[in-house]
Order: structure tokens, then sequence, then C-alpha cells
């Protein structure tokens, strides 16, 4: 039995700067949203299992970040969303995302905007499927952040960016909302140039650091022809599904990072969790036979990371 919360009621009247607002998955990414949106004055209610509800109810959520600064958020929390919003942020990892979707009635966010914020580019149309297609806005985030234990949060990057694809007189006050709350957020026209140019650089991120089990300086120096390799495989990739191909471009990005970055599939294996290898690798993978692609150190990467 989900456990009673304060989101129960009937839906509250918002206006221009307040809205209320659904995360479901309050870890590292939904976790550093809440918090700035609860602190921007929205009315934020974090959906998640009973443990992580009960904290959130209790202790708010807790973010240390170098570019916000530590401080606590108040929010709401529950097992289910139980009224209507505005927005319903879905940033669960792939591996428990059907399971996650089950918490979220798509009753609840008919009159909403839905912002799936995982990786890879296969959910949407899952997700199209079950809220319509005008209610899912296409979206990439870029950050860094942990959630280290329940309701506890560390933001390591200096930013927080987000791309949402669409209409810009359609989502320009969404976007203005997340800005206001610091989270940089741009509206591109394209969402294939959105959802590629994240998913090319991350799947040969993800796949070496995960495999080789170092950070994506040792891949720099150590494996750099094997990284120039797969970043030119994933590039042809992204340009047949309408994306970025740019791969000097790509490979250049890799040298921003500081050196001792892992990626957040790195960090799952590492923990023992579940991998978004069929998210990221398989997506990849996929898209490049459907297209004719020779992708035989992608194929090579998926596959022994699957067997580790």
């Amino acid at each position: 039995m989900p456990d009673p919360s304060p989101s129960t009621g009937a839906h509250a009247p918002t206006t221009d700067n307040r809205r209320v607002v659904a995360v479901l998955g309050p870890g590292g990414v939904g976790g550093l949203l809440a918090a700035l949106l609860s602190r921007a004055g929205h009315r934020v209610v974090c959906i998640a299992g009973d443990e992580t509800a009960r904290t959130l109810r209790q202790s708010g959520i807790r973010v240390r970040s170098g570019q916000f600064g530590d401080f606590t958020a108040a929010v709401e929390a529950d097992t289910v969303l139980r009224t209507p919003v505005d927005l319903c942020v879905m940033s669960v990892k792939h591996t428990s995302l059907d399971a996650a979707l089950d918490r979220v009635p798509p009753h609840l966010l008919a009159d909403g905007v839905v912002l799936p914020l995982l990786n890879g580019v296969e959910h949407i149309e899952m997700l199209r499927a079950r809220h319509g297609a005008r209610q899912v806005v296409p979206a990439v985030i870029r950050v860094e952040s942990t959630r280290t234990a329940p309701g506890v949060v560390e933001h390591g990057s200096p930013f927080v960016e987000i791309d949402l694809a669409g209409g810009q007189e359609r989502l320009a006050p969404l976007a203005a909302a997340l800005t206001a709350a610091g989270v940089t957020t741009r509206v591109l026209p394209d969402e294939h140039a959105v959802l590629w140019a994240k998913l090319a650089f991350l799947a040969p991120f993800a796949l070496l650091t995960t495999r080789y089990r170092v950070p994506i300086g040792d891949i720099r120096s150590e494996r750099h022809e094997e990284l120039a390799a797969l970043v030119e495989e994933t590039a042809a990739v992204s340009r047949a599904c309408g994306g970025p191909g740019d791969a000097a471009q790509l490979l250049a990005r890799f040298g921003t990072f500081p050196p001792d970055s892992k990626s957040s599939m790195q960090r799952d294996a590492e923990a023992g969790r579940p991998l978004e290898l069929d998210a990221i690798g398989g997506a990849v993978l996929r898209a490049a036979e459907r297209h004719g692609i020779d992708a035989p150190l992608l194929k090579r990467l998926v596959t022994e990371v699957a067997a580790d």
C-alpha cells in the first residue's frame, strides 16, 4: 500500500511563475532538478520508493554543489502520483523505466508536459504511445550529479544544461522556468539532432570506460586510437539518423573532460547495479544495422561489456 502523502489533493492553480512538477526518480539528476525547482518556488512532488519518499518528506533534498552552493529544499513525496501536474520530469534509469511508469497514471499527465531525461533515443516513441505525441518533449541533459544517499545529491559539474526539441513558441515558457531555476535551457527544432548529439558522444564514453574500468583520461592516453575509431563509427550512425556527425568535433569534446571523469555506466558497473547497455550501446548498434553501417568495434564492445 503506498504511503499517504501531502501530494494528495486537487490540482493547485498555477501561475506563470509557479508550476506543479512531478519528478519521477529523484536520484542524482532528478533530485538536483527537484531541489532547484522547489527553491525557485514551484510545487514539487517526488515519486519514488517507500524509503526514499519517506526520507524526502522528512528531510527534503540536500544539495552540495560548487555552482549552486549547499542548500536543502523542501519537497512533497509519494510512491505514486495522485494529482494532475503541469510538468513530469522522468529521470529514472532505462533499466527501471517500465516499473517506474506504473507510478505515474497517464490521465494525471494529460494536461501537462512529459519531460524524459533518459539516456538513449528509443524511449521517446514508447512514451509517446503511452502519453501522446504532444505531451512528450524530447530532451537531453548534460550534468554530473550523483545521489550519495536518499535525499542527498552531490552536484559535481559547473553546469546543468538541458536541450528541448520542438517549437520555440510552445516550449519557451518551460525553457524560461528551467533557466530561472538555474538550468541553462535551449529550445532546438530537430529532435534527432538533440538526441543524437548526446548519444553519439555518450556511447563511446560509456562503453570504453566501462569495458576497461578506467576514467576517460586513461582512455585518452592509452586507447586513443580505439576511442577515435569508435567515435568515427558512432558519428556515422548519428549522421544516418539525422544527428550531428563531425567525428573530429566529437573527439575534441573528450579532451575537455577532467581526466578522472567516469561515465554513469562505469559507476553503475562498479556499484553492481544494472547497466544501461541496451539503451546506449544497443540503441546505436540497432540504428547502425537499420542503416547498413558497419560498426565492428561498437559491436565488439557491446558484446564484451554484456559478458563482464
